[in-house]
């Protein structure tokens, strides 16, 4: 975890074991870089991830304060931080199906950016929340940008790995959505009948560098999938 992530992290904790109520306004810029003992450049960063997140809205000239807190259970879609940061709180856990070194189609190509037939890691996983199953993940990971994945990995969220081990840092992420009905496959491993509604996503992960190492198709439990947007006005 970089400095920054782990200051944000910690004003996240303080907001919420103050249970500060929104518009509490917050230490200023200046106080926060003092306490923490960095730069200003760090503590923005960090104020920006929680912005992003949104536990905090900024306001030039008048400070940093509270916002309110999204509802328990929902994801963000502005938020690439994978499953296991999305659910604080709650027990996430991987079922992996496959875990395989293959090559890439053409599809895959064109969104990671790399040649037909290049090596990718394949995975796909049943992704669980508090034994409810949430949906199905379809995975593809190039060899030259990561260089190895298990089974062992794959249970376990497969960013907080790359940015342990390999000290990647995730930059942003292109996300796709379409609501269409569930063939008989998807049904049947989601537990649902059918031709039930499905909320299908396609997503490009991008390390901050701007190289993308990850894209993935999943399909989400109608019922079990909930999701927000905390939007700004410019």
């Amino acid at each position: 975890m970089n400095k920054y992530q782990q200051i944000a992290y910690e004003i996240e904790q303080y907001i919420h074991e103050h249970n500060l109520a929104q518009g509490t306004k917050l230490d200023s810029l200046d106080t926060l870089t003092k306490r923490y003992n960095v730069s200003r450049s760090t503590i923005s960063k960090a104020l920006d991830t929680l912005e992003k997140r949104g536990a905090i809205f900024q306001q030039r000239g008048s400070g940093i304060f509270v916002r309110r807190q999204r509802r328990e259970g929902y994801m963000s879609l502005l938020v690439t931080s994978g499953f296991s940061g999305s659910f604080k709180g709650r027990t996430v856990r991987y079922d992996v199906l496959t875990v395989e070194q293959t090559v890439a189609d053409e599809e895959v190509a064109n969104n990671l950016h790399i040649d037909v037939n290049a090596p990718v890691y394949f995975v796909e996983r049943l992704i669980y929340t508090d034994d409810e199953k949430l949906c199905k993940e379809v995975s593809y990971f190039p060899v030259a940008v990561v260089p190895y994945l298990n089974k062992e990995i794959a249970e376990q969220s497969i960013f907080n790995y790359l940015e342990t081990a390999y000290k990647m840092k995730v930059g942003f992420a292109d996300v796709y959505l379409v609501i269409d009905q569930l063939n008989e496959e998807e049904a049947a491993i989601l537990d649902l009948p059918v031709l039930s509604p499905g909320l299908y996503m396609e997503q490009v992960v991008y390390l901050a560098t701007g190289i993308p190492f990850d894209y993935s198709k999943i399909v989400y439990h109608y019922k079990h999938a909930k999701f927000f947007i905390q939007s700004v006005s410019e």
